[in-house]
């Protein structure tokens, strides 16, 4: 049976459901198909394991949150600046909590890789793989920082959607007013 890459995608986003609003213990094929509106065994028949479905989540996290092509580009033709490094972060911010679920989705996944080995392993890898394209990204740009201030923002991000997406500390300030806070106390002023 030929694999119809737009209902793998489907199956994944289900997936990503799925993991959402059941957490790692309700990710089951059954599931998936449930929540799809699917024949039983057709997530299955995409991914053939747990580890299978895992990893076409991931795949499926990083086709969901990736920038654009164009945005990208607009960004690779501005002058570099402070301003733009903290809109790009203000753009990643953005990305993570409109997609709301599938940023919880890569929660679930990431506290989960704490008790499965196997899982840290493929998570890693992309989470990574991720990084280094930020700090290429970063660098090519000639946006401000290096590899130790990309790092610190995405402890800091972590922090902040963790905080966005679940309970608040404070709900009425800007996440906007957040971003431009981290970029003024993180990254070095020229000459520091």
């Amino acid at each position: 049976m030929a694999k119809n890459e737009e209902r793998r995608r489907m199956l994944a986003d289900a997936g990503l459901t799925v993991l959402a609003r059941e957490g790692s213990r309700g990710l089951t094929h059954r599931a998936v198909d449930l929540a799809a509106g699917v024949p039983t065994g057709t997530a299955s028949n995409y991914f053939r394991s747990r580890e299978a479905l895992i990893d076409g989540l991931v795949s499926r996290i990083g086709e969901r949150l990736a920038p654009t092509p164009d945005d990208l580009d607009r960004r690779g033709a501005e002058p570099p600046s402070r301003e733009l490094f903290a809109d790009y972060l203000r753009d990643i911010v953005r990305r993570l909590t409109t997609e709301r679920e599938v940023t919880i989705a890569l929660f679930e996944l990431r506290i989960e890789s704490s008790r499965r080995p196997e899982l840290a392993a493929v998570l890693g890898a992309w989470q990574r793989a991720g990084f280094e394209a930020d700090v290429a990204f970063n660098v090519g740009a000639g946006l401000p920082g290096g590899r130790r201030e990309v790092a610190l923002f995405h402890y800091a991000i972590d922090g902040l959607l963790l905080d966005r997406l679940t309970s608040p500390i404070d709900p009425d300030a800007s996440t906007d007013d957040i971003v431009d806070a981290l970029v003024a106390g993180l990254l070095p002023r020229d000459g520091d």
